[in-house]
C-alpha cells in the first residue's frame, strides 16, 4: 500500500500532530520537522489521547477556576 500524498510528491507528514493547550504541538512521527496543521492528516487534541496530558488537566483546572 502506497500513500497518494507520497505519490503525489505532496509534503506531508505520516504522524499525528498533537495540539496541546499549554505547550507548543508536538509529533509522532520522530522525524518530522514541521507542525503545520495542514501536513497531518491526523491532528488531536491533548485531551482526547488515552492517560491524558499534564497541560490539559491544567486547563480544565483553570476554566474550573473562573467558572466557580
Amino acid at each position: 500500500m502506497t500513500c497518494s500524498q507520497c505519490n503525489h510528491d505532496l509534503d506531508h507528514c505520516h504522524g499525528t500532530l498533537v495540539i496541546h493547550a499549554e505547550a507548543p504541538a508536538d509529533c509522532t512521527d520522530p522525524d518530522c520537522a514541521d507542525f503545520g496543521i495542514v501536513r497531518h492528516t491526523l491532528v488531536l487534541d491533548c485531551a482526547e489521547i488515552d492517560g491524558r496530558c499534564s497541560c490539559s488537566v491544567v486547563a480544565e483546572d483553570t476554566q474550573l477556576l473562573r467558572v466557580s
